[in-house]
């Protein structure tokens, strides 16, 4: 079965997958471009030491809120590829067009709700998240104009996924690359050409999100496509919806907990370290979130693999194809650590130049990214549970890591330390060593069954 000259049935797994990630890494990278070059621009809004300063933490702020955003994108999207995908493995191209459909009807539904919601409750909400007086007229100024291009942002993120799931990686590629590249170009216009500040962010980023929506539809609409977005499949059907809500919840979960967790972090480091240290973890924030992307985009070209040959009964190829998304992830993750740890100015810089921000964020960098080299085994094992339909276990770990350990160990460490803001950084690698060690353990059990049962199905 092939897509963009690759064979998912047949070839040779590791040259597949990197083939499949490349362009899943770039789309990944270049879609967080959206939000980093909005905040590398609104942080060196003049006087950096005071607006730029107060007015990045402001739309960090709005950052919780745009995860909840993408979440219910991931809630569709990443629920309902890996189904289709597993459907087209068993040879039922009805089935995956039938599933794309009602997912699409109902990223539509979901969007039309959380545009009225946003723009009615937008002021406890960023309140709540972390906003002071000082920030919350940035943040409103960002959210209000922001909330009106929710339909945007679910389409593209949502939709999508199905053409990478597809195999058209570089088809989805160029969804975020035109609309990222838009927003480049558009932000010092809006922000200091025009002075709209960050109003001048927001806008720039809505338009560019509905460009890249547009060229989404256009390639599913088309005759390239192998899955066709039609009428006849946009009515929601309970058994087509309901097992993709099933599977999308641990992406959705661990999107949208995001947000519970930036309130956590934000009211408690509000209350040990002030504003700076608020801004400090925005900073934090970004860098882990742009450098998570290779790893995300590893994960995303291993699922079609994955999810067909799971489909088609093939267990060796999934099994090899697991095996070399393990190894990229876990040296990439590394690579990654070692980095952070020596040159933690080198990523600070990039979001602000303000002396006080960067000493303060770079040893706070270096305690929360502490247990970033053994993270990709987790979003490795993680994620192939998704890629093979298994919704209850990747749900469980999915709230085991951000509910169950981060939360409550961003509230209790700081009773057994000094310093207080130290503690509250220190939650995130605890939370992360304890996640990869149970995620390992069960994958390791769970895996080797469901490798057993394609071999030998029962009668």
């Amino acid at each position: 079965m092939k897509r963009d000259n690759v064979d998912l049935g047949s070839g040779k797994v590791s040259r597949l997958l990197f083939s499949l990630a490349m362009p899943t890494i770039t789309s990944q990278i270049v879609n967080m471009l959206y939000n980093l070059v909005d905040r590398v621009y609104i942080g060196h809004m003049t006087p950096v030491d005071t607006v730029g300063k107060l007015a990045l933490t402001g739309v960090g702020v709005c950052l919780p809120v745009i995860m909840v955003v993408s979440a219910f994108a991931a809630l569709l999207g990443m629920g309902g590829a890996p189904r289709a995908s597993i459907a087209e493995g068993r040879g039922e191209k009805a089935a995956s067009e039938r599933i794309m459909g009602n997912c699409f009807t109902m990223l539509v539904i979901v969007s039309l709700v959380l545009t009225v919601v946003l723009r009615v409750f937008a002021r406890p909400m960023l309140l709540t998240f972390g906003a002071s007086e000082n920030t919350i007229g940035y943040a409103l100024d960002y959210m209000n104009i922001y909330a009106l291009g929710t339909l945007f942002v679910q389409v593209t993120l949502g939709m999508n996924a199905y053409i990478t799931a597809q195999g058209f990686t570089t088809v989805s590629m160029r969804t975020v690359l035109i609309g990222a590249i838009l927003n480049t170009v558009l932000d010092p216009i809006f922000i200091f050409g025009l002075d709209m500040g960050v109003k001048g962010a927001a806008l720039a980023t809505i338009l560019s999100q509905a460009v890249s929506a547009a060229w989404v539809i256009r390639f599913l609409r088309s005759k390239q496509t192998k899955w066709r977005l039609e009428g006849k499949n946009l009515r929601p059907r309970a058994k087509v919806v309901l097992p993709c809500l099933a599977l999308g919840l641990s992406p959705f979960i661990m999107q949208s907990t995001e947000s519970l967790i930036a309130i956590c972090f934000n009211s408690s480091l509000l209350k040990y370290g002030g504003d700076i240290a608020v801004g400090a973890m925005t900073v934090l924030t970004s860098i882990m979130q742009f450098a998570m992307m290779p790893l995300q985009g590893l994960t995303q070209g291993a699922q079609p693999i994955v999810s067909y040959n799971y489909g088609a009964k093939k267990p060796e190829r999934v099994r090899e194809a697991f095996k070399c998304l393990l190894k990229a992830c876990v040296v990439y993750s590394m690579c990654l650590w070692l980095l952070v740890q020596l040159f933690p100015r080198m990523f600070i810089l990039i979001f602000n130049s303000d002396s006080t921000l960067v000493d303060y964020a770079s040893w706070a960098l270096r305690i929360y990214m502490a247990a970033t080299g053994v993270f990709g085994v987790q979003i490795a094992c993680q994620q192939t549970f998704i890629a093979l339909g298994n919704a209850k276990t990747s749900l469980f770990l999915a709230v085991l890591r951000k509910i169950i350990l981060l939360i409550p160990l961003i509230y209790i460490l700081p009773h057994f330390f000094t310093d207080k803001a130290f503690a509250v950084f220190l939650a995130e690698p605890v939370a992360d060593i304890l996640a990869v060690c149970t995620t390992a353990t069960m994958f390791f059990f769970q895996f080797r069954r469901s490798m057993a049962e394609l071999e030998h199905p029962k009668q």
